[in-house]
């Protein structure tokens, strides 16, 4: 049997990180629950990452470098509307697709907003910086214009309360998005 590097041994804590965040956020899930998903020990996951933040923190980036490399590629030599369209679209199947995406980006507000309320404030710096990243590509994307970026990360988000509280397809409260940032039915 091939013996995983270091690096490999990451990338899959990293994995099993978003899976296990998503699902039961950072107070729910435990470290031992993830080196076990893993098949490492947790002295051996604490090798890898110095604590449970450093793991969250990881799985958090992951999520947002994964949206962000969706935004790239969908707007890819587009501009204007064409380009909020194809990244609505995008962002849309990448939800649908992959929920633990969303389940992992509503996490981390909810992380964010317990650890600021608790007075650790280095955490929340940390999201908000890869998040700014986020919001930085999207800018690019949609032109550098600002009220456009606004628009577009409002409906994000605005998508991403409807998809958790579960409104069906069809359903009144999606009647005014554009038709490429519906989710699709079945």
């Amino acid at each position: 049997m091939v013996r995983m590097s270091a690096e490999e041994r990451r990338e899959s804590v990293v994995r099993a990180a978003v899976t296990e965040f998503a699902r039961t956020g950072y107070v729910g899930t435990s470290t031992e629950t993830i080196a076990r998903r893993v098949g490492v020990s947790q002295p051996y996951l604490f090798r890898l990452f110095p604590n449970k933040q450093a793991i969250f923190l990881a799985a958090a980036r992951r999520c947002l470098a994964d949206t962000q490399r969706v935004f790239v590629a969908a707007t890819e030599g587009l501009d204007g509307e064409e380009a909020v369209h194809a990244m609505g679209a995008a962002y849309q199947r990448l939800i649908a697709d992959d929920p633990e995406k969303l389940l992992m980006q509503m996490q981390m507000y909810v992380a964010v907003a317990s650890a600021e309320a608790a007075g650790d404030h280095e955490f929340g710096d940390s999201v908000r910086a890869s998040w700014l990243e986020l919001w930085d590509v999207a800018h690019l994307s949609l032109g550098a214009e600002t009220g456009e970026t606004t628009k577009f990360m409002a409906y994000g988000m605005l998508i991403n309360t409807l998809v958790s509280l579960g409104f069906p397809v069809g359903h009144r409260v999606w009647s005014g998005f554009y038709e490429s940032t519906r989710p699709s039915g079945e």
